[in-house]
């Protein structure tokens, strides 16, 4: 499973660290990623991260976002800086093997608040 953490609520231009850690999974071989959603709206991606440490980002945090990930911890970690209120939305981190044997777990979401 995996347990995510490290929302909260700053204001705007402030930084958070997010961080997910995987438990029960003992492969590192497999991509990363975070998601966030707000009510009303789809899921969507915001930065993921391959197995071989190729990272990739939404446009909208592109310079300012940081995804990051602790093979030995089996953890992925979400620096988000200079944030702004519509970063604001519940984070999901993902892990996601797309070879066999195939599976997809996600975390249970974090809060993540951000005021003007």
């Amino acid at each position: 499973q995996l347990q995510a953490s490290g929302g909260g609520s700053v204001q705007a231009g402030g930084s958070l660290r997010l961080s997910c850690a995987a438990s029960g999974i003992t492969s590192i071989s497999h991509h990363m990623g975070w998601y966030r959603q707000v009510p009303g709206k789809q899921r969507e991606s915001v930065a993921r991260i391959s197995s071989g440490g190729s990272a990739n980002y939404a446009d909208s945090v592109e310079g300012r976002f940081t995804i990051s990930r602790d093979n030995a911890a089996n953890t992925v970690y979400l620096q988000m800086n200079s944030l702004k209120p519509e970063d604001t939305a519940v984070y999901y981190c993902n892990i996601r093997r797309l070879w066999p044997p195939q599976y997809e777990y996600w975390g249970q979401g974090t809060q993540v608040t951000v005021s003007s």
